[in-house]
């Protein structure tokens, strides 16, 4: 690639703001054959706003295709010598599950998560996040649990190297912050807090030292088709929903305020896509009988703080405080007042406009009780991720330890992800990426503890509950 296309796609010194229409068009002769993971709404603003998602690049580009079909050459063996007997398009293949990237149904050499545009640019959409797949199959909106970011940015920055291509904002960022201590979550949090520390509330640039005294910790992104329900965003539910608040991910240097004026259309068109979503039925067969007895002991034991579902269903987006629900605490304490405030009084809560109904929670004093809405396919549970079944979320005294999923394997049983469940890490020194791949509940900001109340229950009434949680 020559200088010009180092710069659109390798440099951090410029934006890229691309459109493919070829995509436009596949995606859009995908879905008249019935492939289409993003199905159509009645509103034309709706369905502008999916493709924005498809097919606007609103950040920098993080590489160029020339570096993704190298990144084999950084694999561990016996993983890299299969890669390099196999063609092109296996290699592509075996790359998007390394990193949790969606294939997209009209062309498998290109991902959900990423706008690809006709000079081989790929940049990070909202969908690295949040559109990820169950058995296999892409669901609209549903997170992405198998999201491999800080094991994709390491190897792009080895390519890099060797290819003599500058490296992006996300290469330079992932060496001040961590990305994402476990695949399928990320540091998401923090990312917001240090972008912000260099923004006026106008998002006009201001030039700090950057800080060193940050709370990293990982998520698990939400469901986005919970988004019509909630009338706050976040954990703890410090943040007023609103177009604007969809675009505080965009804050990189490139991006000055006359961007995120100019691209405010567009972001209310992306919010009414999200708000139209619908949570996905259980695919499988249901023992209504069961479910019926399980409806009762919900009504009677969980619906306080999750809500009432059905067509007269109510949600209460109820805080739960901290010693009451005992769930990780680190995510609460990670926030300071000032640092909820300083993002609400901005430009993207319309300068304190919003919160106006939340007046109570930039010093929340636990985390919102979610809607279960399509819970069946929002695994792994609990707002770090730690619990991977619905299963474990009730019998607490069993979650594992440490656990490691499969890349697309679902257990009907226990209703969430297959894992393979361990006492202890393997032993001996991992490679990062293989590390990555567990999820070790004993570090800190990952605990699996609380959420308790099931204990309350008896294992009858936990089957019962777990069969009409795949009703929702």
């Amino acid at each position: 690639m020559n200088a010009t296309g180092i710069e659109r796609c390798g440099g951090i010194a410029r934006g890229v703001r691309c459109s493919i229409l070829a995509c436009v068009v596949a995606l859009v002769a995908a879905h008249g054959r019935g492939e289409s993971a993003f199905p159509d709404t009645s509103s034309a603003r709706q369905t502008r706003g999916r493709e924005h998602l498809l097919t606007r690049a609103y950040l920098p580009a993080d590489f160029d295709q020339e570096v993704f079909d190298a990144l084999w050459t950084t694999w561990e063996e016996p993983l890299k010598s299969r890669a390099e007997q196999a063609p092109v398009e296996e290699r592509r293949r075996m790359a998007m599950e390394r990193y949790g990237l969606v294939p997209l149904p009209s062309d498998p050499s290109r991902s959900m998560q990423y706008v690809v545009d006709a000079a081989g640019c790929w940049t990070m959409s909202c969908l690295a996040c949040h559109q990820g797949q169950v058995r296999g199959v892409a669901i609209p909106g549903v997170p992405n649990s198998n999201y491999a970011l800080e094991t994709l940015t390491e190897e792009v920055r080895l390519v890099k190297v060797q290819q003599r291509k500058a490296f992006s904002h996300m290469d330079v960022g992932a060496l001040l912050l961590p990305l994402g201590t476990t695949n399928g979550t990320t540091n998401a949090v923090i990312f917001g807090v240090a972008l912000m520390r260099h923004r006026d509330p106008d998002l006009s640039i201001v030039q700090r030292p950057p800080r060193f005294d940050l709370v990293h910790h990982d998520m698990d992104a939400p469901a986005w088709w919970h988004y019509a329900r909630r009338k706050s965003l976040y954990a703890d539910g410090f943040a007023p929903k609103g177009h604007r608040m969809l675009m505080q991910f965009l804050l990189v240097k490139e991006n000055g305020p006359e961007k995120f004026h100019g691209w405010e259309d567009e972001f209310r068109e992306i919010e009414q896509w999200i708000a139209a979503l619908e949570p996905p039925a259980w695919p499988g067969s249901i023992d209504r009988e069961l479910a019926g007895a399980g409806a009762v002991v919900f009504a009677d034991h969980c619906g306080a703080c999750h809500g009432s579902y059905g067509p007269d269903g109510s949600y209460p987006d109820r805080v739960i405080p901290i010693d009451e629900v005992g769930t990780d605490r680190v995510r609460l304490g990670s926030l300071t007042a000032k640092e909820r405030g300083d993002l609400n009084e901005s430009w993207f809560g319309h300068f304190g406009e919003d919160a106006a109904g939340l007046q109570d929670r930039e010093s929340p004093t636990g985390y919102v009780a979610p809607p279960l809405d399509g819970v069946w396919a929002t695994a792994p549970y609990l707002h770090n991720g730690s619990a991977p079944t619905l299963w474990h979320v009730l019998h607490p005294k069993q979650r594992p330890a440490v656990w490691r999923r499969t890349p697309t394997g679902y257990d009907n049983a226990r209703v969430g992800l297959e894992v393979e469940e361990l006492s202890e890490m393997p032993p001996g020194r991992l490679l990062p990426s293989v590390r990555r791949s567990y999820f070790d509940t004993r570090k800190p900001g990952k605990s699996a503890a609380g959420h308790d109340f099931p204990d309350a229950l008896s294992d009858e009434e936990k089957a019962a509950v777990l069969e009409y949680l795949k009703t929702l």
